[in-house]
């Protein structure tokens, strides 16, 4: 996994939202026992911003205009495949949940990875 793209999924839950800007309406809830399809059209049925994608690597990552929540979407090919990931900032911390409903060893694999980007500062 490259480290450019997954840095930017929690870089953009950090996001600050200014003072002038009308309260946003909460972000989607995952909803586990919805299909993998029903809960990705779900996701981005959503006013989001999509990343810029790298197309070496599976993923969609969507965030909030506020910056307060993140989604990222597998595509074909990646860790735990299909799933779907949540970044949320809760107070001081940002907490990482998700949906899998592919191979479990694989979607754990990257639940660890985006929570271990949490701490990662720019040099």
């Amino acid at each position: 996994m490259k480290a450019s793209a997954f840095a930017l999924f929690p870089l953009l839950s950090l996001i600050a939202c200014s003072e002038a800007d009308a309260p946003a309406a909460p972000p989607l809830a995952l909803d586990c026992a919805r299909t993998f399809g029903e809960l990705s059209a779900a996701v981005t049925a959503q006013p989001l911003v999509k990343a810029p994608g790298d197309p070496a690597e599976p993923y969609d990552y969507y965030s909030t205009p506020d910056g307060r929540a993140s989604y990222l979407l597998t595509r074909e090919g990646a860790p735990g495949h299909p799933a779907i990931m949540m970044q949320q900032v809760k107070g001081a911390d940002v907490v990482t949940t998700g949906c899998p409903y592919g191979d479990r060893a694989g979607y754990d694999q990257l639940h660890a990875y985006l929570d271990s980007l949490k701490s990662w500062t720019r040099k």
